[in-house]
């Protein structure tokens, strides 16, 4: 993250995510979606059960026409063994009857009718089949559970980390994240954005620790920040009073969590004044912005960012505030260490700028730019992340 970090034990990042741009609901037009949804998975189902009963009706058909000293009937097992690793309980069930049936009837047709071969036969495709039917039982179940706790976490995603606007005034917007645990929609990593009489406000940070264990502290400082964005004049004074509400929040956690005296946020405050061509920042811990302009990158930076949130002061004047002036079209990308701190097998840090992104610079909009961005990283690192990652384009309107 930055020298803070450092002090305190963590390794520090060279400098430099789930995910795409966060998309909005859609309640009135829904209804179609999910008829059209639900008739694919009918057919679905349909196709499912075809080839486990083509395939008893072709090992019936063999059976009828071999010689009826080769008895085919245990091969029937394989028809519900198929379903069970392609459908539900139910069609495996399904399957399994047609099997017993066809599995009597062969063994009828090979004049076994008396002979403890067709019970041996019979026990067997039961044993088998009621195997399969269990262990799809509990996958049945497993699936339902995850789907719910994929609802659930979406919900919490929607609440704690809402998704921005596409545009803030006269800005383009676009976030993305990305969790590093999976089936986790939200975790460590956390921004916001509020429309102020003082400008359009941003923040960007991430919560020591990563994925559900940090939504705790990402929840109290975002609704800390979404109550202070409005009240204080300067970014200073806003970042003295989310240090402020930091330090209440692990006084509170501590009577429950021995670590959380431990707890820090690195975090960084952006302002675009209503007046436009430049932009505020104030780093706490946290690395600034990269510029986008004319298909080059830059990295702002800071040359004395106060300490990450929790372990920095409380007087306005101990956080720095920096300007830097903005031209139009210029693009300023937001990003955590989840993005800086992502290696390929060989260890090598991802960079951006090193990757040559964007691509077009012609075309670079926040959206697609961030679209880009994470693919190059999951390719760079091979789909796997080792920490959540935040994004977020802000772009400069154009030349009026």
């Amino acid at each position: 993250m930055h020298e803070f970090i450092r002090r305190a034990g963590r390794p520090a990042p060279v400098p430099v995510a789930a995910g795409t741009p966060h998309g909005r609901l859609s309640w009135g037009r829904a209804a179609p979606g999910r008829r059209q949804r639900s008739r694919q998975w009918r057919a679905l189902r349909l196709s499912e059960v075809g080839a486990p009963v083509v395939l008893v009706l072709i090992i019936t058909t063999i059976g009828f026409v071999a010689p009826s000293d080769v008895h085919l009937a245990s091969l029937l097992v394989a028809a519900p063994a198929l379903m069970a690793a392609i459908s539900t309980a139910r069609a495996t069930s399904a399957v399994a009857a047609l099997s017993l049936v066809a599995a009597v009837i062969c063994d009828v047709h090979d004049g076994l009718l008396r002979s403890p071969i067709l019970p041996t036969h019979i026990a067997a495709l039961m044993v088998v089949s009621a195997f399969l039917v269990a262990s799809c039982s509990t996958r049945d179940r497993n699936r339902r559970e995850a789907s719910q706790l994929r609802a659930v976490s979406e919900a919490a995603q929607q609440v704690v980390l809402r998704p921005l606007p596409r545009t803030i005034e006269d800005l383009r917007v676009a976030s993305a994240y990305r969790a590093a645990e999976r089936m986790a929609e939200v975790g460590g990593d956390l921004y916001a954005a509020a429309r102020t009489p003082y400008g359009t406000r941003l923040l960007i940070g991430d919560v020591k620790g990563k994925g559900l264990q940090a939504l705790d502290d990402t929840a109290a400082l975002l609704g800390a920040f979404r109550e202070a964005v409005h009240q204080h004049r300067t970014l200073p004074a806003l970042a003295a009073a989310l240090e402020g509400s930091v330090r209440r929040h692990v006084t509170e956690a501590s009577a429950i969590d021995a670590h959380a005296p431990e707890r820090f946020v690195t975090a960084l405050l952006v302002e675009f004044p209503p007046c436009g061509g430049l932009v505020r920042t104030v780093s706490c811990g946290h690395p600034l912005p990269l510029l986008l302009r004319d298909g080059r990158i830059t990295s702002l930076t800071c040359p004395a960012p106060a300490p990450p949130l929790g372990l920095a002061g409380l007087d306005p004047a101990e956080f720095r505030e920096d300007c830097f002036a903005l031209a139009p079209n210029d693009l300023l990308l937001l990003y955590t260490d989840g993005l800086a701190e992502a290696r390929d097998r060989s260890g090598a840090f991802y960079s951006v700028a090193d990757r040559g992104i964007p691509r077009d610079a012609a075309a670079c909009d926040p959206e697609s730019l961030l679209e880009e961005v994470l693919a190059d990283l999951l390719r760079h690192t091979d789909g796997r992340l080792n920490d959540d990652v935040a994004l977020v384009a802000v772009q400069c309107p154009p030349a009026a």
